[in-house]
C-alpha cells in the first residue's frame, strides 16, 4: 500500500489495484510559451483535443506540447493537485521543479 501527502496531516492510501482508475495531471507548453495545467483518466486522447483545436482554453495557441506528466490513483487526487499547480506557490514549485528548462 502507498501513501500520498499533500497537506500536513492529511494523507490518502491505495492499494494495488489502483492503476484501473488512473487519472494524469499534466502540462502543456503553449504557442506562446506559457504553461496550461489540466487533468483527465484519458492522456492521449485529451493530448489530441487540445492540438485539434476542441478545448477553449488552448485552441488559439496550438501546437500545443506536453512536457510533464503524472499519474494519480483517482479523479479527487489528481484535481487536488491540479488545483494546487494552478495556485501561486503551486506555480512556483513547478517552475522550480517541474519545468526543464
Amino acid at each position: 500500500m502507498a501513501t500520498l501527502r499533500f497537506k500536513k496531516g492529511v494523507t490518502h492510501s491505495f492499494s494495488d489495484g489502483w492503476q484501473n482508475n488512473m487519472y494524469y495531471v499534466y502540462l502543456l507548453k503553449l504557442k506562446n510559451n506559457s504553461i496550461y495545467t489540466g487533468s483527465t483518466p484519458d492522456l492521449e486522447r485529451r493530448i489530441k483535443e487540445h492540438n485539434s483545436g476542441l478545448n477553449k482554453s488552448t485552441k488559439h495557441l496550438i501546437p500545443v506540447e506536453l512536457i510533464w506528466s503524472c499519474i494519480f490513483p483517482n479523479r479527487l487526487i489528481a484535481r487536488r493537485f491540479e488545483k494546487y499547480l494552478k495556485s501561486g506557490s503551486g506555480q512556483a514549485f513547478r517552475n522550480r521543479h517541474l519545468i526543464l528548462r
